[in-house]
């Protein structure tokens, strides 16, 4: 299927906007540097990771050849659109997705990688890798030039014994890992692989955070929750039973295990598109005692969770998509809150005080009120209409 055309792949269900693309430089290089390890690989020898939007799965698939590929992406909006741009290309049979683990990795040969920025995620997936693919495994691992730094060649020389770097093409390059190490099992726990979820106590607002490696901030606290921890006790508990709280795009779960702890008759939902996130904050819940009260979800925004079903939301909503500062995914957020909250329910919101967005939580949700200001943050709350 030698015609297959990269500009016809979408972002969607994720956020599209004239300068956000579903394929980039790099897709094209990793795929272009793995061709003939592709071309040579048996079915089911070939796994993807972290592919944006589908064009390293459905490169290999239509371009050289590659069958039975496995597929893990942490974003559940890249998985969603992996898929449909597989129907629209008539390649909705190459892949499986699948949760990072033994299944995914089991035998693998050939292992496509778009480079997370964060050096906890790839020490992960890397440490994945060689604990479940074949001995012979090749890892291809590319990025854009401007995110990529001399520490992920550190982290992968932690598992591999040979990296190779390409030359760079349209300011994308990747690095070639080969020989991993052998991981004795007796020795399996001592390794970091072994060690994720890791946890962390914060005695100062008693919690203990579990985070994998691809979890945004890891085991700390990002300031912006710490803050909107101060007004846990101004929120509205009254909701319970089915129109428990909810915790959107919930992180490592800080917000709804604190709830959880102050609150001891109240139910929360956390829900987070990222697999790592979802997998943190149950670890979360087990760590400070909640599990029961808190059930974790993987879902974009909240698709599921019916009209007016909630009485009480907290979030803070990320600033970027992918590398790019973007309001699109706060807007998209703010959207499903206001269509979750029954009348007369609270969004409770932590934002960057620079970017302004209590005109659309006024026009959006309802009423929005600021009810804190620090030197960077604001917190408000908006009452649905």
């Amino acid at each position: 299927m030698s015609d297959f055309d990269f500009e016809r792949l979408r972002r969607w269900p994720d956020v599209e906007a004239a300068n956000l693309f579903a394929s980039d430089a790099a897709d094209h290089l990793i795929l272009d540097e793995a061709a003939d390890a592709l071309e040579s690989a048996r079915p089911g020898e070939v796994v993807v990771l972290e592919d944006h939007y589908g064009a390293l799965t459905l490169g290999a698939s239509a371009l050289h050849g590659a069958t039975g590929i496995r597929v893990h992406q942490d974003a559940l909006s890249g998985e969603q659109a992996l898929a449909r741009n597989a129907a629209g290309a008539g390649l909705a049979g190459a892949f499986r997705s699948l949760d990072l683990g033994e299944e995914l990795l089991a035998g693998a040969r050939v292992v496509l990688l778009q480079l997370p920025r964060s050096l906890s995620a790839l020490d992960e997936l890397a440490s994945t890798v060689v604990r479940f693919a074949a001995p012979d495994v090749r890892l291809f691992a590319g990025g854009r030039i401007k995110h990529m730094t001399t520490a992920m060649n550190t982290v992968l020389e932690r598992y591999f014994g040979r990296i190779d770097v390409s030359h760079a093409r349209q300011k994308s390059r990747v690095l070639v890992a080969t020989e991993p190490r052998s991981v004795p099992r007796e020795l399996a726990g001592e390794l970091p692989h072994a060690a994720w979820p890791r946890c962390e106590e914060h005695p100062d607002v008693g919690l203990t955070v579990c985070a994998h490696g691809a979890a945004f901030a890891g085991t700390t606290i990002d300031i912006g929750t710490r803050y909107l921890l101060e007004f846990l006790g101004r929120m509205n508990t009254d909701a319970r039973g089915d129109e428990g709280a909810i915790d959107l795009g919930c992180g490592t779960g800080v917000l709804a295990a604190a709830l959880a702890l102050r609150n001891p008759g109240i139910r929360v939902l956390a829900t987070d598109q990222s697999a790592a996130a979802v997998a943190s904050a149950r670890a979360t819940m087990i760590a400070n005692g909640v599990a029961d009260r808190v059930t974790v979800v993987r879902d974009d925004t909240l698709t599921g969770r019916p009209d007016a079903s909630a009485g009480l939301i907290m979030l803070n909503p990320p600033f970027h998509i992918g590398a790019s500062v973007h309001a699109g995914i706060a807007l998209k957020l703010f959207d499903d809150a206001a269509r979750v909250l029954r009348p007369g329910g609270e969004l409770w919101t932590v934002w960057n005080s620079h970017l302004g967005y209590r005109s659309v939580l006024n026009r959006v949700v309802g009423p929005t009120h600021q009810v804190g200001r620090n030197a960077k943050f604001t917190v408000t709350v908006s009452t649905r209409r």
